[in-house]
C-alpha cells in the first residue's frame, strides 16, 4: 500500500491517482544497485595501465591561490601605487620585498624622484641659512629666493606624487624624464 503525498490517504498499489484528492501518485523508483568500484588496473595490450580507483570528489572549498615568491600578495597596480605613498620610504620597502619588474620599477622611481627632491630641498635650505653669514642684505635676499625655490620644489613634489600614483594604479610604466632611466637601471629592468 502507498500513501498520497498531498493528503496522506492510503492508496491501493497500482493506482495512478489518489481516491481522496485526485493527486497523481508517483510510481516508486525501481531499486538499482550501485555500480561496482573500478578495478585498480585495467589490462590493455599486454601491459597493465594504472587507473584511478575512485573518481576524485569535488572540493568543498575553492583551492587557495598560492602567492608567488617575492611578491606582497597585492595586485601589481596597487603595489605600484603604494610605492609612492610615503615618497622614497615606501619605495625602499617595496624595492626590497617585491620582485615583480613593474613594482620594482615604480619603487626605484619613487626613490630617485622623491629622494632627489629631498636632497634639493636640503641644498636650498643650506644655502638659504648660510646667507646670514654674508651680510644683512644678501641674507634677506637668500631667504626670499630660497623660500620661493623651496615652495616650487614642494609644489613639484606634490604634483609628481599625485601623477605617479595615478599612472601606477592605471598599470602604466610612466617614466619621469632623467629619473625614469635611473630607475630602470636601479630596478634591473634594463
Amino acid at each position: 500500500m502507498a500513501f498520497c503525498s498531498k493528503c496522506g490517504a492510503q492508496v491501493p498499489d497500482g493506482t495512478a491517482f489518489c481516491t481522496q484528492c485526485g493527486n497523481q501518485i508517483a510510481a516508486p523508483a525501481a531499486y538499482q544497485p550501485p555500480p561496482p568500484p573500478p578495478q585498480p588496473y585495467q589490462q590493455q595490450g599486454g601491459y597493465q595501465q594504472p587507473q584511478q580507483a575512485y573518481p576524485q570528489q569535488p572540493a568543498y572549498y575553492p583551492p587557495q591561490q598560492q602567492q608567488a615568491a617575492g611578491t606582497t600578495g597585492l595586485d601589481q597596480n596597487v603595489a605600484g601605487l603604494l610605492c609612492y605613498v610615503l615618497w622614497w620610504l615606501t619605495g625602499i620597502i617595496f624595492l626590497i620585498i617585491d620582485k615583480r619588474p613593474f613594482v620594482k620599477f615604480h619603487a626605484a622611481q619613487s626613490i630617485v624622484v622623491f629622494g632627489g627632491l629631498q636632497v634639493l630641498q636640503i641644498i636650498v635650505w643650506t644655502i638659504m641659512s648660510s646667507g646670514w653669514f654674508f651680510g644683512t642684505g644678501l641674507g634677506f635676499m637668500s631667504w626670499g629666493l630660497g623660500g620661493l625655490l623651496s615652495g616650487v620644489l614642494w609644489l613639484l613634489g606634490v604634483i609628481l606624487w599625485i601623477l605617479l600614483m595615478i599612472k601606477a594604479y592605471q598599470g602604466e610604466m610612466f617614466h619621469v624624464p632623467i629619473a625614469g632611466g635611473i630607475a630602470d637601471s636601479l630596478s634591473g629592468n634594463k
